[in-house]
Parts: C-alpha cells; structure tokens; sequence
C-alpha cells in the first residue's frame, strides 16, 4: 500500500494541476495579507474560500484521477496485490497531495508574514486542519463514485450534484427548515443537521475559533455552548473523522466486491 501510496503521490506532485492548486492558495495568501495587512482578517476571508473551495476541488480532482488511472489500476489488479491495498493507496496519496498543497500553499505566505508571532496560530491551525479533513472526505466520495460508475459523464454529473447539495442546498433547506418550525426548539436538530454536514461543521467550528458566532444569532448561541467547549470541539473533530472513515470502508468494500 505505501508503494502505491508513494507512486500515486509522486505521480500528483509533478501534475501541472497540483502546482496549479499550489500556487493559487499561495497567491491568495500573499494577496489577503497584503490587501488586509491583519492575519486575523485574513483567517476570516480565507474560511468562506476554504470551505466552498477545497471539497470542490477534492471532489473533481479525484474523479478525475481515479478515471484517467484506470488503465493503470487494471494492470495492478492482475498483480498479485489485494484490491484494498490498491485503491486505499491511491486515495491516500490524491488525498496527502491536495492536502501538502494546500498546507504549503498557504502556510509559505503566512509564516513570511510572521503567523509564529501572531495570536491567530491556533485558528490558522484550525482552518488548515478543516481544509485537510474536507479534503480526505471528498476525495474519498469521489473515490466511490468513480468506483462505482464506469460512465465518466454521469461519475462527473454525480460528483457535482454531491458537492452542490452538501455546500448550497443543504444550508437551503437547513435555513427553511428553521423558519417553518421556529415555534418548535430546534436546539438538538440543529446540531444533528449540522454533524450531518462536514462543511457545515467545519464552518462552525471556524466560526466559533474566531469569536465571530453572533453572526449566527440564535443558532450561534445554541452552537457555542455545544462547540465552544473543549468537549465539543473532541466529538466534532470525532465527526470529522467518521465522515473520513465511512467513505474509505465503502472504497474498501466496493473493491472487494466489484467485478473489474
């Protein structure tokens, strides 16, 4: 699995596409402190980008790695190497090279900056390790999804939709949820809808990092006395960790099952 894992990596390092994805967060980040001239500010711009951003591009870039690898991945699987052990090795290493990406790509600018010295280091950490988590858990839905359909134009269509509802629809039929049973309390469904989003997660726990929840009024009361403790933030990173796990036992189990 490491061997395939390394070339899988490797291979994406040297993509024009990964130095692409590279070198647009390192511009942004040069950009944000330059144009905010405050690292906490830049925090706060970067979360709107990194939580709409990042699954979208784990979702297309891993559709597309898992389709135009095919040919490859059918010459390993006349090997006498386990399907898990293929597959899991080259979600790991799509996922570990969006993941350096975009910890470099924004971690260069920012330590330049002087984000060592600064009080925003823990949120900073907090938002690279929201944008790692949502990479991993889309890169993984992709996995699947090309996995499981052979078509590339429906696989394309499927992966799209997904990311869609999770980072618009969803919030939509969140907010109108809220609205029609306002004369209910909403506390409980309110952070069982949230934990059934991983982007709506990582938003909130950014959120309530920067202090900034009041601009989720009633909702945001409800979420910091949940979130903001230190128990909390342990079942939400919890969360995140099944939303990265549950994907990769489906990877796991469509390769011992499917029929290449």
């Amino acid at each position: 699995m490491f061997k395939i894992l390394q070339y899988s990596f490797y291979d994406l390092i040297r993509s024009r596409w990964s130095y692409v994805y590279f070198l647009f967060y390192l511009v942004l980040g040069l950009a944000l402190l330059f144009l905010n001239n405050s690292v906490s500010k830049s925090v706060i711009t970067l979360m709107n980008i990194i939580i709409v951003l990042t699954p979208m591009i784990g979702t297309i870039f891993g559709v597309m790695y898992f389709y135009s690898s095919r040919e490859f991945t059918e010459l390993l699987l006349a090997q006498p190497i386990k399907r898990t052990t293929i597959f899991i090795g080259q979600y790991l290493g799509v996922s570990l090279s969006l993941s350096l990406s975009l910890v470099l790509g924004l971690g260069i600018p920012f330590t330049i900056y002087g984000l060592w010295q600064s009080s925003e280091l823990a949120n900073f950490g907090l938002l690279l390790a929201s944008g790692t988590f949502l990479t991993f858990i889309f890169v993984a839905i992709s996995a699947n999804i090309a996995l499981l359909n052979e078509n590339r134009i429906k696989g394309f269509g499927y992966a799209i939709l997904i990311w869609l509802f999770l980072a618009v629809i969803y919030d939509g039929l969140f907010l109108i949820s809220l609205v029609v049973f306002e004369d209910y309390p909403l506390d409980k469904l309110a952070l069982v809808a949230t934990a059934l989003n991983p982007i709506d997660l990582s938003r909130i726990l950014i959120l309530l990092k920067l202090d900034i929840s009041a601009l989720l009024g009633y909702t945001g009361a409800v979420f910091q006395k949940f979130f903001g403790t230190n128990a909390g933030m342990i079942v939400s990173f919890f969360i995140l960790l099944v939303w990265t796990l549950i994907p990769t036992l489906f990877i796991r189990r469509i390769a011992v099952k499917k029929d290449f």
